[in-house]
């Protein structure tokens, strides 16, 4: 949405320590852990036989908006640290609003959900406050995903195979037009439930009511209206940031700890501010990824 720039500014702190190999965690700590917060964490299926998958969803190239430059080493980065997670990960590039709907659509169909205990939906394109811009995108011709569509598309009432199982979106997207200069910038409907029966009047069927929409946490790259920054030769600063702490916290935290570890790395702006947020968290325990079990 905004001419390149190719000012090198200083990262976050964290960045410093970037590794690229990801901890694992020791099978003792895991079963000490599992054993001690049973009933308090999501149940983790055993590797054997489980099959776990992510969905990322990059765009990079558009119609009418500039090229988002480095995103491809963003689709590479995550891709790997998804793998390293025991996630089978499916990439889908260029699509329209509308595409990406039915992506979306044909990934909660897969049977492969029944035998996973979560999933990964991961998202890098340009952005506004509602949602993700496809490729046609303009001012005159809105092309965008809403946020809502993705959560009706994953929720209890259109995707039992991931209910009760943690469901992480990842959004790589401005979600607003307030800037500042020298980095990139990535910045260019809900189901009713009528179900309002009172409870004395109900009996049991051994068929039980259940939340629909459940077990989700949203991930942003920024706060609303404001813009997220992507270095050209080096990819998002979210993604970077986000990458790291996963690789380094993911084996002993879990998941919305290493998230307000990726919002502490941002505390201090450097040069150019953004601050992560965690949105329409709905997850009922704590979730670990305990990586290498």
């Amino acid at each position: 949405m905004y001419p390149a720039i190719s000012t090198e500014v200083a990262e976050p702190a964290e960045s410093a320590q970037t590794t690229d190999t990801l901890k694992l965690c020791p099978h003792e700590e895991f079963l000490k852990l599992h054993k001690e917060m049973a009933g308090e964490i999501y149940p983790i299926k055993e590797r054997m036989g489980r099959t776990r998958l992510a969905l990322i969803i990059c765009n990079r190239e558009f119609d009418h908006l500039q090229v988002r430059e480095g995103a491809e080493l963003d689709i590479t980065r995550m891709t790997e640290l998804l793998v390293g997670l025991d996630y089978n990960v499916i990439v889908e590039e260029k699509l329209t609003a509308k595409e990406m709907e039915s992506v979306l659509e044909a990934f909660a169909a897969r049977p492969e959900h029944r035998s996973s205990d979560s999933t990964f939906l991961v998202f890098m394109s340009h952005g506004i406050l509602d949602g993700i811009c496809g490729t046609q995108h303009n001012d005159e011709k809105p092309d965008v995903l809403p946020y809502d569509t993705i959560f009706r598309i994953f929720n209890n009432r259109n995707c039992l195979s991931l209910k009760d199982k943690p469901k992480v979106i990842i959004v790589q997207a401005c979600r607003g037009a307030n800037r500042g200069e020298l980095w990139v910038s990535d910045s260019p409907a809900p189901m009713a439930d009528n179900s309002a029966q009172s409870p004395e009047n109900l009996e049991d069927d051994a068929v039980y009511k259940a939340h629909v929409e459940k077990d989700f946490i949203a991930f942003c790259s920024s706060t609303p209206h404001n813009v997220s920054w992507r270095d050209r030769n080096k990819g998002s600063l979210f993604i970077t940031q986000l990458i790291t702490c996963f690789q380094k916290y993911s084996w002993r935290c879990h998941l919305e700890e290493i998230f307000r570890k990726v919002q502490l790395s941002f505390e201090k702006p450097h040069v150019r501010a953004q601050m992560p947020t965690t949105e329409r968290v709905s997850l009922s325990r704590y979730f670990y990824l305990f990586p290498g079990n």
